[in-house]
């Protein structure tokens, strides 16, 4: 039987083996796979930059042949020919002038001028290139000639023209030269909104016309490295490589180039070399972890013969810790789901509770609130019995309705009482803001003017419909208005403000005080259970947490803001009625 060791040896062996072939694998494929993409990429640049070599070369021949023919139907008119056949003169020269720039008007060219024969000035539209007479002599040798002659003309990088003349002939006898200078300021201002560089070479190597600024005018050999179709240009001071894709435009004897960004290409190449290497990583992690396991395997079947009795002892001992381990995890996932019931219904509790204090705290006011109706009621009974007694039976039922009138008051504050102590529902509706204010207001009015404080609730919440409980969202106001009562104590002309802040996806109502407000240092903890920063025995801290809870349950919000002139605004945010409705259809 093989040992450990001569298997270890022999798997040794065919692991270099497989290294080396992987290599050499991964070598080749990294490379065609990146000169694939690098192939791939320049085809799609060179591409780009044929579309746009050809319109670009389809647009300035198009301008160039609008041109072109201008110069001859000119020498053809006969008021062009009587302008040379005047006696020269001022008049001669302002009525050559007009008509130059007459046509240089209508036809949209740079310049149009009027050559005598000898080639001096009779008019021009514009003198624009009257500065330059030794750009005119081929010009005026092709007319000469009896050829149309054309010529590109440059004063400096800002005023460049290709110039078209045409001679004048009556009887064969030449009078004159008319010259159209076509400008490519639109030409060039439309390359300026590519991304490649574009630019026109005469046969000197001169860029004449460009869309980089730098280069107007400069030989080709002093912009660019190398060889066609990738060279170097610089831009910008730097030197990057671009696909020089040009085309002849035998008309004018230019060059028309299109230069193409290359840096894709080599970032394509370099992504292609990155993807391959990564899978030739992956085969070759594949690889080892199959002559891993092969390895493995073989030594596990070698070992299974000595080890299969430990083996089994060992998956027994094991299961049976599993076992013992789940039935420890299943009691105790049941207690956690116990405890996580009596944490709920604690919870509910302390709500409740917390309720059930509010209601002790309004009890001395409310039962003011009590006595004066039973006093009244008492009043108005007696009164009600003297005058039966006297035979005045209106005056009686007037006290009797009086009387109605204070039961139904008195049944009130005990109905809304009896609402608050219960434990609310938790579906979510649509309430009536008003009616919730309105409760709440019987709840801590009482207290509030027992304490001297003003109550000013909008009108405009009368008429809005939230969603959620309406004991629930009662709570809310209760509590916080109990805060701002306890937090007014003492202050002068103390003023509690309930109102309604316009806001979308919903419903803001702000609850302010003119009271001392909330510290800085302790904003973040007035919401945490427990929290409270009034004396001992005045409360247990969970009233705006509860608040918060509530509002969080109905979809809302509530949060603490800082109030410019002082005291303490709470925003409390609720879902509008409309709004849910809009939502659910």
């Amino acid at each position: 039987m093989t040992t450990r060791r001569g298997i270890r040896r022999r798997f040794r062996r065919v692991r270099a083996g497989a290294a080396l072939l992987v290599v050499l694998a991964s070598a080749a494929v990294i490379w065609l796979f990146a000169e694939s993409r690098a192939e791939s990429a320049r085809a799609g640049v060179r591409r780009e930059a044929a579309e746009t070599l050809a319109v670009q070369r389809e647009t300035l021949t198009g301008i160039l042949d609008k041109y072109r023919l201008l110069p001859a139907l000119l020498a053809r008119q006969a008021d062009v020919a009587d302008l040379f056949a005047a006696d020269p003169g001022n008049e001669a020269a302002r009525r050559a002038r007009l008509k130059a720039r007459e046509v240089a008007s209508l036809s949209g060219a740079k310049d149009i001028a009027f050559l005598r024969p000898d080639g001096t000035a009779l008019a021009s539209a514009r003198a624009l290139f009257f500065e330059a007479p030794h750009e005119r002599s081929a010009l005026i040798e092709a007319v000469r000639q009896g050829r149309l002659g054309r010529a590109a003309i440059s004063l400096d990088s800002d005023e460049r023209a290709y110039a078209f003349a045409s001679g004048v002939r009556r009887s064969d006898a030449l009078l004159g030269i008319v010259v159209v200078y076509v400008g490519f300021d639109v030409i060039e201002a439309t390359w300026s909104l590519s991304t490649n560089p574009i630019f026109v070479t005469d046969p000197a190597g001169t860029i004449f016309l460009t869309n980089q600024p730098e280069w107007r005018l400069a030989p080709l050999s002093s912009v660019a490295e190398g060889e066609a179709p990738q060279r170097r240009f610089r831009v910008a001071g730097q030197a990057i490589p671009f696909i020089d894709l040009a085309r002849d435009l035998p008309l004018l004897d230019w060059r028309l180039h299109v230069l193409a960004d290359a840096r894709p290409v080599e970032q394509a190449r370099l992504a292609g070399a990155m993807i391959a290497a990564l899978a030739a990583l992956l085969v070759a992690a594949g690889v080892a972890l199959v002559l891993s396991r092969r390895e493995r395997m073989v030594l596990a079947r070698r070992a299974e013969r000595v080890a299969g009795l430990r083996l089994e002892r060992l998956v027994r001992d094991r299961t049976r810790a599993l076992n013992a381990t789940n039935r420890s995890l299943s009691t105790e996932i049941g207690e956690r789901r116990q405890a996580e019931e009596r944490l709920r219904k604690a919870q509910a509790d302390l709500v409740q509770t917390a309720k059930l204090a509010a209601l002790g705290q309004m009890s001395a006011a409310l039962s003011h609130e009590f006595n004066q109706p039973l006093a009244a009621i008492g009043t108005y009974a007696e009164n009600a019995g003297q005058f039966l007694a006297r035979g005045r039976g209106d005056l009686a039922a007037e006290n009797l309705t009086r009387i109605g009138a204070m039961v139904e008051r008195m049944a009130e504050l005990s109905r809304t009482l009896l609402s608050f102590a219960r434990k609310p529902g938790t579906s979510n509706v649509a309430v009536s803001l008003g009616a919730v204010l309105d409760e709440a207001m019987i709840l801590v009015r009482p207290r509030a003017r027992k304490a001297g404080i003003l109550i000013e609730v909008d009108e405009r919440l009368r008429g809005l419909a939230v969603l959620g409980g309406r004991t629930r969202l009662s709570q809310i106001f209760v509590n916080l208005a109990n805060n701002a009562i306890d937090a007014l104590a003492d202050r002068p002309q103390p003023t509690l403000r309930i109102g309604l802040e316009t806001a979308e996806g919903g419903v803001v109502v702000l609850v302010a005080d003119n009271g001392p407000g909330i510290a800085a240092e302790i904003r973040d903890s007035v919401f945490e259970p427990f929290f409270s920063t009034k004396e001992a025995g005045a409360g247990i801290g969970i009233g705006l947490s509860i608040a918060y809870s509530i509002a969080r349950d109905c979809g809302g919000s509530l949060e603490l803001r800082d109030s410019p002139a002082g005291g303490c605004v709470l925003a409390v945010r609720l879902v509008a009625a409309a709004d849910a409705r809009e939502a659910a259809e």
